[in-house]
């Protein structure tokens, strides 16, 4: 049986992630110090620390999270690897961090690394659990190389779109589509 996690603890974790999203609105990533998250959530100091080890190990949280988030209710809708799912997942990383970049300006370039961190971590993972499920007789290797090949290059793909957004992201990821699909064959 699963161990049930104290809804106080999960408040004040929720208390203590909102505090630094508002304050990243506010301030630069630099600037924000712990007394300002602690200040700003109502908790003290020994309350953060049995919480997060330091302000970088809540921004990974707060942004790991969100991103979780994110591809969850995204991938969640789909069940295989195809054109369409990776086109939604393409969206989403756009979606994703446009929202971030326009809520905390003053912080997102420091973001920037730990996102593209975790996205392609998260989307390694997702894309891994997919293809074994689609393609059993796969060996472990070609997985993780198919997973790993997939998740940075829509990544980058995304990031490259948003630098120079010469058209509609639909019609970017649809140049894509047929790279991915020479790669992978997924149709």
């Amino acid at each position: 049986m699963e161990k049930q996690i104290d809804p106080r603890i999960l408040r004040t974790r929720k208390l203590i992630m909102d505090a630094f999203i508002q304050l990243s609105m506010k301030k630069e990533f630099k600037d924000i110090t712990i007394k300002d998250i602690t200040t700003a959530a109502t908790v003290n100091r020994a309350t953060f620390y049995s919480h997060f080890i330091d302000k970088y190990d809540l921004l990974e949280k707060v942004l790991s999270e969100s991103v979780m988030r994110e591809i969850i209710q995204e991938v969640s809708t789909h069940e295989v690897i195809n054109e369409e799912s990776i086109e939604a997942i393409f969206l989403s990383i756009i979606k994703f961090q446009t929202s971030i970049s326009n809520q905390c300006r003053r912080s997102y370039e420091a973001f920037t690394p730990q996102i593209e961190t975790i996205f392609k971590k998260e989307l390694e993972a997702f894309f891994s659990e997919w293809a074994k499920k689609q393609w059993p007789n796969q060996n472990k290797s070609e997985i993780e190389v198919f997973a790993v090949m997939l998740s940075w290059a829509l990544y980058g793909a995304a990031m490259h779109w948003m630098q120079n957004q010469t058209t509609q992201p639909e019609d970017y990821v649809k140049q894509l589509m047929p790279f991915i699909q020479n790669r992978i064959n997924i149709d």
